[in-house]
Formats: structure tokens, C-alpha cells, sequence
């Protein structure tokens, strides 16, 4: 019988042999890759667990299907069945034009509280990729979801609000001086429960899976209040909550010698701008990377670039109540329909989704099958055309051929 999955007064989860997990397909090319995610899925677990376990999808309408049936984009009713069911999975939704939504993605985001954007970068051989050792990266971002940029207040240069808000800032605040006449102006807003809650679920991901560093990545040196103050609650939300499993950079060497303890995660911090040279040339120094909403958006990327590409870069969005795991490339409209593009994103999606749920053995399964389907050289077009010797195929069919690779 199909069950819900339901959270315990600890914050763990429940998962029943027969969970249902709420999906969304997506818009563009959402129902091509989800169709090739659902098939991978649905073997992996059936093949690891020998029938014992099932999942159980429900469809919500959510994106351009939703707006057909309901007239809505976004109901208040498919976020409550996801907070309901507590883990879900998407596919690509597009940014309705002109209809008073600023993004159907960052609005699942901030209506859950979804803080955390975890985006997990490694190499899978032999992927193409445009860097000399791409094996040397294994990194997990972790990009504070609900304020920053995507809490951001703008007003438009030369308007009522600018010219009010300048002057404010000038007579009432003694500031802002050096504005140039007519400036539009925006305003990004940081608090400390949020950059801490970030800060910290990216701690307890790095000592629950090895990392031996966690690395906060700000413009501290620039924006002594906001970034700035990101890097200083991360080291006191550490000292607060992990008191013995985690030490300061300067600690490790004034009290260890350059020794890590076993067990201990060492927590630093970077400039925004430096970390993008550093995790070019010395990958192999980082681990899990805490950072606000703007840098990450603009890492994770970076770091996707590095092991083939958006095409195969998963993400989840979690908070303490619900996770959203999802592709985190766009719809891509004009391969609608088309059964071409790499289904990659959610598929590795999906793993993260069952090593969430604790289903392990499958999410290994699939990550070995994807693999082992890559290095067979029967692939989309998009490493079709960086794989010396490879095949194209449709996004179906290297559905099917990830399942027939499954040990």
C-alpha cells in the first residue's frame, strides 16, 4: 500500500516501501527527460531491492500543464502536496511572461522555505570536459536559497521611488554621496537564522559524508555587512552547533600544526572572486562550499562547466520540511518533443532524491549504470559531439541504455 513520507520531531524522514513522491515533468523538454528519469528510476529500485520497495508517482500540474488545466501556474494546492509528501522531483519550469511571477522556481523555493540549494559537482570518466584533471573534482555547493539577490528590492533608475530613496539615503543616512544622478538602485537583504541554518546543514553534510572541509565563499573585503557578515555567522553558527567536529582554519595550524584530526572538518573562508581561480587550479583543496544566494548561482555553474556541463548537474532545494530535487538546466523550448536532449541532470537528481531517502544501493546502482552507459559511447548529441568513436542516440533510448547497464 502506498504510504506518504513523513519527518519525525528529530528532523529525519520516514520512507515507507511504497512511498509517493509528488513529480513534476516540467516545461520544453521537462517531459522528455523526465520520462528517461522515471524509467531509470523505476528499474534501480526494482532491481535492488527485488520488488521489496516501489515508488509510487503523483503527477502534479505545475508549469505550462497547469496554467492548461487549472488556469493556474502555481496553486497554493500542488505546494501543499509537496510540504504534504515532504520529497519531490522536477523537471525544467519556464518563467511565465508578463503574468506577475517572478520565477515558478524561485517561488517553490522561498513558499517551502527551501533554503538550501545543494548542487553536488563530480567527474564522472569520461565525460568530455574542458580542464586538465577533471577526477580532482568533488565538490558540493551549498547556495543560501531565500534572501541575497533573490530577496532583492530594486528600484528603477530615474524613478519616483530612486530619487525618493537617494535622497533619504543622503539627508536622512549621512550616505550615499558618491551615487551617480539617476541611479537605479537595489537592495539585497542577509540576515544571520539564515545564513547560519545554511551554514550549518552544510557542516552536517560534510561530516556525514567525509569532506574534510567546508568553505565559506563571500565579498566580504567589499560588502562588510552582508557578505561579510555571511562568513562571520558561518564561523560562529561552527563554534555554536559543532563544539570538537569542527575548527577554525587558523586553529588547525596554531593547535594541530597542519594536522587535520580524524574525523574533524576544517571550516574556512574565500573571496568570491579568488575561489573562481582557485577551484581551476587546486580543485582537490575544497569540499563543501557554503555560500549566498548570487555566488553560488554563479559557482555551481562554473563548477558544472568543469565535469561536462549543466547536462549532467544535479540539484536539490531543501529545507526542514520538504526537498525538491530537480534539473537545474533550463526547458531548452526548442528541443521540445524532440527526444533529444541529455536527461543526465535529472536523472543524477533522482540519485540524490534516493540517497535522500536512504535508498542507497539504487542510487549507486544508477550513478554505476550512467557510467558505465557513458563509456560505451552510446550517448545524446551533446557528448555525441565531444566523444571520439561515440553514437548518438535519442534521450529514450540512453534511458534504456543506462537500464541495460544495471549490474
Amino acid at each position: 500500500m502506498a504510504e506518504k513520507i513523513t519527518i519525525s520531531k528529530d528532523g529525519s524522514i520516514n520512507v515507507p516501501d511504497n512511498p509517493i513522491i509528488p513529480f513534476i515533468e516540467g516545461d520544453g523538454t521537462g517531459p522528455d527527460i523526465w520520462r528517461a528519469t522515471q524509467l531509470v528510476i523505476d528499474a534501480a529500485v526494482e532491481k535492488s531491492y527485488g520488488g521489496k520497495k516501489k515508488i509510487s508517482w503523483l503527477e502534479l500540474p505545475i508549469g505550462e500543464k497547469g496554467f492548461e488545466k487549472t488556469g493556474q501556474y502555481l496553486s497554493d494546492e500542488s505546494l501543499k502536496m509537496i510540504e504534504d509528501h515532504v520529497v519531490a522531483i522536477k523537471g525544467p519550469l519556464t518563467t511565465p511572461v508578463g503574468k506577475g511571477i517572478r520565477s515558478l522556481n524561485v517561488t517553490i523555493r522561498q513558499k517551502l522555505d527551501l533554503y538550501a540549494c545543494i548542487r553536488p559537482v563530480k567527474y564522472i570518466d569520461p565525460v568530455p570536459s574542458p580542464v586538465k584533471n577533471p577526477e580532482k573534482v568533488n565538490m558540493v555547493i551549498f547556495r543560501e536559497n531565500t534572501e541575497d539577490v533573490y530577496a532583492g528590492i530594486e528600484f528603477e533608475a530615474g524613478s519616483e521611488k530612486a530619487l525618493k530613496l537617494t535622497e533619504f539615503l543622503k539627508k536622512e543616512l549621512g550616505v550615499g554621496a558618491e551615487l551617480p544622478e539617476n541611479a537605479g538602485i537595489g537592495i539585497k537583504p542577509m540576515s544571520a537564522v539564515n545564513s547560519k541554518r545554511l551554514v550549518a546543514s552544510a557542516i552536517r553534510h560534510a561530516l556525514d559524508n567525509g569532506f574534510k572541509t567546508v568553505t565559506l565563499m563571500h565579498k566580504g573585503n567589499i560588502m562588510k555587512f552582508t557578505e561579510g557578515a555571511f562568513s562571520k555567522w558561518g564561523y560562529e553558527v561552527a563554534k555554536e552547533l559543532f563544539p570538537g567536529k569542527v575548527i577554525a582554519e587558523g586553529e588547525l595550524w596554531d593547535k594541530y600544526n597542519g594536522k587535520q584530526p580524524d574525523g574533524v572538518v576544517v571550516i574556512n573562508d574565500r573571496i568570491a572572486d579568488m575561489i573562481f581561480q582557485q577551484v581551476l587550479l587546486r580543485p582537490e583543496d575544497f569540499g563543501v562550499i557554503a555560500c549566498p544566494n548570487l555566488n553560488g548561482d554563479y559557482l555551481s555553474d562554473a563548477l558544472a562547466a568543469q565535469v561536462g556541463g549543466l547536462g549532467i548537474a544535479p540539484g536539490a532545494n531543501i529545507g526542514d520540511k520538504a526537498a525538491v530535487f530537480e534539473a537545474t538546466h533550463g526547458t531548452a523550448p526548442k528541443y521540445a518533443g524532440l527526444d533529444k536532449v541529455n536527461p543526465g541532470s535529472l536523472i543524477l537528481s533522482g540519485v540524490m532524491m534516493l540517497d535522500y531517502m536512504g535508498w542507497k544501493e539504487a542510487a549507486k546502482m544508477v550513478r554505476e549504470a550512467l557510467q558505465k552507459a557513458i563509456r560505451a559511447g552510446r550517448v545524446t548529441y551533446d557528448l555525441e559531439r565531444q566523444m571520439e568513436g561515440a553514437v548518438t542516440v535519442k534521450c529514450s533510448e540512453f534511458g534504456h541504455e543506462i537500464v541495460k547497464h544495471m549490474a
